[in-house]
């Protein structure tokens, strides 16, 4: 059954449906990432947008940029699109139902964010749910693809972010460097302090040099059990 969540990030609103992918603090952390970094961007993509979460939050961000949400599943798009509606939003958000590998942009894009499926075609375990399967799974489009298609759309100078696993980094770095996407500053985020990373946040930049800043590393939770400090500062807790 739908629902309403109240996202926070100025009283945003999202439309969710349980039978299909829910968003996680990984695209909060994603979308904090490339604002952080790169703030005053004019047009944005996201790939794989799911139910629209990441152009939603980059809005309330940068309320002065166009942002456009790409997402294969149509039941998806459908969602985003309603809370874009519901949010006041489509004036500067819009949603196209696409593979990320048709798309095409008139203007050369300032910043692309992504959180691919994590899990290799084949990988992890199976869902009840065929739409969580393909937001999962690389069924569709795997690392490489998300990865050319940002070159493609990418103005010179311009951004890449991109959250994924870390035992991905290997494929992440080879095919940046192939489509011309200089890996530029990489952040590893632990569960917990002192705990291994699950996930890392990639910033490359299409044409740049070489050199990679490695960042502190974030924790997700306290030692407690409760969001980090730094965690609740991303979600405007703070």
């Amino acid at each position: 059954m739908e629902r309403i969540e109240n996202i926070g990030f100025g009283e945003l609103k999202l439309i969710q449906d349980p039978d299909q992918f829910c968003y996680g603090v990984d695209a909060v952390i994603l979308a904090d990432f490339a604002y952080s970094l790169c703030p005053d961007f004019k047009n944005a993509v996201d790939f794989g947008t799911g139910n629209g979460i990441i152009p939603i939050i980059l809005s309330h961000k940068n309320k002065n940029a166009v942002i456009t949400g790409v997402e294969i599943q149509a039941g998806a798009v459908e969602l985003a699109r309603r809370s874009c509606k519901l949010n006041n939003l489509e004036d500067r958000v819009n949603f196209v139902n696409t593979d990320i590998t048709d798309f095409v942009s008139t203007d050369k894009i300032d910043i692309v964010t992504c959180n691919p499926p994590y899990f290799k075609k084949g990988g992890a375990i199976g869902s009840s749910s065929e739409a969580k399967f393909i937001a999962r799974h690389e069924t569709t489009a795997t690392v490489e693809d998300f990865i050319k298609a940002a070159a493609t759309v990418l103005k010179t100078g311009g951004h890449l972010f991109m959250v994924h696993r870390p035992s991905r980094l290997a494929d992440i770095f080879y095919y940046s460097r192939k489509y011309g996407l200089e890996p530029k500053d990489m952040r590893m985020v632990v569960p917990k302090p002192s705990e291994a990373p699950n996930i890392v946040l990639i910033h490359c930049k299409k044409g740049a040099g070489r050199e990679l800043n490695v960042m502190k590393e974030l924790a997700v939770y306290d030692f407690n059990g409760g969001y980090s400090e730094e965690i609740e500062k991303i979600y405007e807790k703070r």
